[in-house]
């Protein structure tokens, strides 16, 4: 049976002020890379309104779950299509039904086997969430798969390693021991600060170009 999010919403009680229930994560290593993850995708989408990320955020997504809090969320999650705006936790149906559309989880000595076995399958068979990436930034172990009828399927590397994400519209890769986004042309999406540097030294190549010429460029 089919349940829609109106009957969902109905049977749940009010949880628009649910806090998020994680616990830290395990290095400096793991703040790092989600931080990353994060800059990085705001900053490429930075006029856009219709996405939400979370960071180490929890899902509620049932009754049982809100009761048991014994559900770690995803260390990234991205849903498409709704309000950009600050959530303490991202909940199902007070969401219109809406899951993730995208997860990356980040490995770690105590969660790599839930995050290869039992979380696959939860975010397989119940948040039928369309792609799921794992990263390791201790080993830089690196899969992805994508959503094919029922049933994950593994995504294949390019000559680089890196893996396509049609929810992104990006490749995932890993470079210099971290896991980035990459447009479909191969040039890295850049955090703010390295898009700023870039910025920064365009426009002293110009202002040099124009001093060649024997113009002063404008203050």
């Amino acid at each position: 049976m089919v349940i829609t999010a109106q009957q969902l919403a109905d049977l749940m009680p009010d949880a628009t002020q649910l806090e998020s229930n994680e616990p830290e994560m395990e290095s400096s290593l793991h703040y790092a890379q989600l931080a990353l993850l994060v800059a990085c995708l705001e900053w490429l989408w930075r006029e856009r309104t219709d996405f939400f990320i979370g960071a180490n955020l929890t899902i509620y997504f049932s009754r049982e779950q809100l009761k048991s809090r014994d559900f770690r969320g995803p260390d990234f999650f991205l849903v498409n299509q709704t309000q950009r705006r600050p959530r303490k936790s991202w909940v199902v149906w007070e969401e219109g039904g809406q899951y993730p559309d995208l997860i990356i989880e980040l490995l770690s000595p105590a969660t790599a086997k839930t995050d290869r076995s039992l979380k696959k399958v939860l975010y397989q068979d119940r948040f039928r969430t369309p792609e799921y990436f794992w990263f390791s930034p201790e080993t830089l172990e690196f899969e992805g798969y994508r959503l094919v009828g029922q049933h994950y399927e593994a995504i294949a590397p390019n000559d680089e390693g890196h893996r396509w994400s049609g929810v992104l519209g990006l490749s995932l890769g890993v470079q210099d021991d971290a896991l980035r986004y990459f447009h479909p042309s191969g040039e890295l999406v850049p955090t703010p600060e390295e898009a700023a540097a870039v910025a920064q030294e365009r426009a002293a190549r110009l202002a040099e170009q124009l001093k060649a010429l024997g113009i002063k460029p404008e203050a």
